[in-house]
């Protein structure tokens, strides 16, 4: 059988022809390979260079490595986070025509380690939990898609630094399955392996002395799983609110923001008994909302701004009689005449809602305040009122509120979500229910 490269972009199989072929990869010279450091495998894998790329070269059977190639392809095709798949080779023959098995290739990713990598020094427990929030965050969206992963791990998995927490991201599904929906057997299973995996391996770590002390492999493994269905519940349950209480979307877009999700997209549906809300999470790159406010308004801000602007855009939009919200069976279209587009409602947010609100406090009030560091004062303002007040008491009243009682008094900050924990907010944030 001739060597046969079935690649995703056409230009990759002229690169990786350079490459030993002929050869087991545990043989491959030096000069082809990049010194990165590995996770553990069931297999033989290694980073070598195709090109300017740098591309992971995993060696195995060729039905699975197929396989894998295709999940892996239709998870690139749902966004969610995992290597990406650029090529397969089969057909491949030592030098005295023997088989060779065949290979799965995958683009390096860029900043990544493997979890042992990361514990080369003994790390510290509060930056383990945010290891293994960073994982949750990951099952919880492979099953939100219908990926049953069958052996979720330390080792299956990339970890990048971003900004003070970590993204995870899957390298290995080659035992994994894509449904439609997973069922609750289905997902607790995959949790299960999860559990034992999670505590085999720090159980490891701690028998090379690499575990911090305080950490119990067995409780770490417990926490994953009770993380886990704290998210899937926050992320699923569907919200039913009154009309009028607008300060209810923005309570639970507050609540995921705190266990650590951005919201990027928002379905609501109105009912004759009031809103019904369903979150679907997407975790992002740093930048995304910057990215997304600027195309969609026009507007340069800074990421955590750019986050609260899009999620008070996305709750007006909702209010709009020629919004259609986007995804599946909601997308703007034949079915839904009418509909504007989501630059269009953007726009006119921009110019009926966020200036004039800007506009409304005196320039000699604003001090340094660019605009959209006022806009959101003026959202943290108006949510404090409407709890306080039990219903939304609107923008205008914020804005007079704000006016009058907040920028006066110089140097006195409203509290947000983006302040030091330790910081005393200006006043009493009351008791959520």
């Amino acid at each position: 059988m001739a060597l046969q490269i079935s690649a995703t972009n056409p230009e990759h199989p002229a690169l990786l022809l350079a490459l030993p072929w002929q050869l087991p990869l545990e043989e491959w010279p030096e000069h082809h390979l990049v010194p990165l450091p590995r996770g553990i495998s069931r297999h033989v894998v290694r980073y070598a260079r195709a090109g300017d790329e740098v591309v992971a070269v995993k060696e195995l059977a060729e039905r699975p490595a197929l396989r894998e190639y295709g999940l892996l392809l239709g998870l690139d095709r749902l966004g969610i986070p995992a290597v990406d798949p650029l090529a397969v080779v089969t057909g491949r023959t030592d030098a005295a025509g023997e088989p060779l098995e065949s290979v799965l290739i995958t683009r390096h990713l860029g900043g990544s380690l493997p979890y042992r990598s990361m514990f080369e020094t003994t790390m510290r427990p509060a930056t383990m939990h945010r290891l293994m929030d960073a994982l949750a965050v990951l099952l919880v969206r492979l099953h939100l898609a219908g990926f049953a992963w069958g052996d979720c791990s330390l080792s299956n998995t990339l970890f990048r630094r971003d900004a003070g927490a970590y993204a995870a991201y899957l390298v290995d599904a080659e035992t994994g399955e894509l449904h439609p929906r997973l069922s609750t057997g289905q997902r607790d299973y995959d949790l299960d392996l999860a559990r034992v995996n999670i505590s085999g391996e720090l159980l490891d770590l701690e028998a090379a002395g690499a575990l911090h002390p305080s950490v119990d492999p067995i409780e770490f493994g417990r926490e994953i799983c009770a993380r886990y269905r704290g998210l899937w519940e926050e992320l699923t349950r569907t919200s039913v609110y009154p009309a009028g209480k607008y300060h209810y979307i923005d309570r639970r877009i507050r609540r995921l923001n705190d266990l650590g999700f951005d919201v990027a997209e928002m379905q609501i549906a109105h009912s004759p008994a009031g809103d019904t809300v369903t979150f679907v999470p997407k975790v992002v790159d740093a930048g995304h909302h910057q990215r997304q406010l600027l195309r969609l308004t026009g507007l340069d801000t800074e990421e955590n701004q750019a986050r609260r602007l899009l999620n008070d855009l996305e709750s007006w939009m909702a209010t709009q009689d020629d919004y259609a919200p986007a995804g599946p069976g909601h997308r703007p279209g034949p079915g839904a005449p009418g509909a504007a587009r989501p630059e269009v409602l953007a726009h006119r947010w921009v110019r009926d809602v966020f200036r004039p609100t800007v506009r409304a406090v005196p320039p000699e009030l604003r001090g340094s305040m660019d605009p959209a560091e006022l806009y959101h004062e003026i959202l943290e303002h108006r949510w404090f009122l409407s709890e306080r007040a039990q219903h939304d008491i609107g923008l205008d009243t914020a804005v007079e509120d704000y006016v009058g009682t907040i920028l006066p008094k110089a140097g006195e900050p409203l509290p947000s979500a983006d302040r030091d924990p330790e910081e005393p907010p200006a006043y009493p944030v009351p008791e959520q229910r």
